[in-house]
């Protein structure tokens, strides 16, 4: 694995960095694929000569839907690799939900599993299709046997390096355009804050559709030459039986939350992690203290988002206080302000802005909605209400619009209520996330019968559900109300339904 210097492509980053450990263990998939840094750089420089034969070239979007695996991580630094744009897609989105994608992104190649091929092709016929399937096989493998590798394409810090879709605030999907510039900048900030060194093993249970799974877990240990454990989803017994054999494990509240539920969970089994890290959804002070108390580890709380990266982190050694999510990272500044745009006093709620070297370059063809997001001086609004201390730490407190977050998940309400009432037995529908002991939200709707209906008919709304949307966006649960509240405008109050079933998942509510 000789070294490259090829400027501003993440990739040459990647394949230096793990240069002089290229004989070690890079991904190792329990049960299945153990692969070398010098096999999974050979994999993705052969898969990246896939894609350009495919069509893909330079600057050219790739979508990617298909389940985690080894050979979708190899796929991700084959898109690096070509210099073309990876485009990562939940691989539970119903074919209604891709269309969007499809058309937003115009991509010039889909990876896809075979089931969806055909499907695929004819929503995209423009677009070369390749299959992936989740025992890694397919078209894209099969050719890449066959091909000769290529080598990492020259790129600029500016170019495209992917292409990420977030919700926002509208429940349109928005493509946060992240360059190459930006994925080293947060990776080499990360890796330094986090302590990354050579003796570290990562478990790795996150999805790899999304940033913490994608950009924060693989970049940090493959620019440390470290062994991944991964795996191809959370499960709590794969994930106890691998705890002794690593250092790091990051995940979301969801997952330290199923983990506490099992008595094998405790300080011995824990001993030799010296990191775990919490991020994605709001980590509740409660289940800090309890991780504490059982296993001796205070979970490292950080802030990101799909446009920025991590924004910022507690200190992993000391200083860490629950509900806080820590200091700007190196690159990073981080501004409270009112609604005027004024800076707030230390300690006072406010909007947060931040603005540095991670953040992302706009959004996708919507100039708009990027002017709308950003201040003079390059300060980007995070839609996050919080306040900064007098020292610099961020605590936030919620969120300025309706977006809920369950298990780490990103959901809008406006898109599952535009499903619900599709359904002839609702007349209206408001969708809201309430507290939940192991999800963190729960998606729980709100809804109005029609007046010719005495209850809700849950075969057809299922079917509208099922039709139309994954199926971790559907509601945990329904409440039927006589009419939804509104203020004098005519606008839902969904504090006043959040207030209302706020219990309604405690333990309390259900004894």
């Amino acid at each position: 694995m000789p070294a490259a210097n090829l400027g501003g492509n993440f990739a040459a980053d990647l394949h230096d960095r793990a240069g002089h450990r290229e004989d070690h263990l890079c991904l190792d998939v329990p049960g299945g694929t153990a692969l070398t840094y010098s096999e999974i750089d050979q994999w993705a420089a052969r898969m990246a000569t896939v894609l350009d034969e495919s069509g893909a070239h330079p600057g050219d979007r790739v979508l990617v839907q298909v389940d985690k695996s080894a050979a979708a991580v190899a796929l991700y630094l084959a898109c690096l690799r070509a210099g073309v744009v990876h485009v990562p897609l939940n691989p539970t989105f119903t074919l209604g939900e891709l269309q969007h994608f499809v058309v937003d992104a115009e991509p010039s190649v889909v990876v896809t599993s075979s089931a969806r091929s055909e499907a695929a092709g004819m929503m995209a016929p423009e677009a070369q299709v390749l299959t992936l399937d989740a025992d890694e096989g397919g078209t894209l493998t099969e050719l890449a046997l066959g091909c000769i590798p290529s080598p990492i394409r020259s790129r600029d810090d500016g170019d495209l390096a992917a292409l990420v879709y977030t919700s926002g605030t509208t429940g349109k999907p928005k493509g946060a355009m992240v360059t190459h510039a930006n994925l080293r900048h947060n990776a080499e900030a990360l890796r330094r804050s986090w302590g990354f060194n050579p003796n570290d093993v990562l478990l790795h249970s996150l999805p790899i559709f999304h940033v913490h799974g994608l950009f924060v877990a693989l970049h940090c240990a493959m620019l440390s030459g470290i062994p991944i454990h991964l795996l191809p989803r959370f499960d709590v017994d794969t994930v106890i039986s691998l705890i002794p054999r690593s250092t790091v494990m990051m995940g979301v509240p969801t997952h330290y939350s199923r983990l506490m539920a099992d008595p094998r969970f405790n300080a011995e089994l824990c001993a030799d992690i010296r990191l775990f890290t919490s991020g994605s959804a709001p980590l509740p002070a409660a289940s800090f203290e309890a991780f504490a108390n059982r296993t001796g580890h205070r979970l490292c709380e950080r802030y990101g988002m799909s446009e920025a990266g991590i924004i910022t982190s507690n200190p992993i050694t000391e200083g860490q206080i629950a509900g806080t999510v820590g200091y700007p990272l190196p690159g990073y500044r981080v501004r409270v302000v009112d609604d005027s745009g004024n800076p707030s006093p230390n300690d006072t709620n406010g909007m947060v802005e931040i603005t540095g070297l991670h953040l992302f370059a706009g959004y996708w063809r919507n100039s708009r909605a990027t002017a709308e997001s950003h201040r003079a001086g390059g300060w980007f609004s995070t839609g996050d209400i919080g306040r900064l201390s007098e020292r610099g730490r961020l605590t936030l407190e919620g969120r300025a619009h309706d977006m809920i977050i369950s298990g780490g998940e990103n959901i809008h309400p406006g898109e599952i209520e535009a499903v619900l009432v599709r359904a002839d037995c609702i007349a209206e529908s408001a969708v809201v996330g309430v507290p939940h002991p192991d999800l963190g939200e729960a998606v729980v709707a709100v809804v109005v019968l029609d007046a010719s209906a005495t209850t809700i008919d849950r075969a057809e709304v299922d079917m509208c559900l099922d039709e139309s949307l994954a199926r971790f966006k559907h509601p945990k649960t329904f409440e039927v109300m006589e009419q939804l509240p509104r203020n004098a405008m005519g606008k839902i109050q969904k504090n006043e339904l959040r207030l209302g079933l706020g219990r309604l998942f405690t333990s309390e509510s259900r004894s």
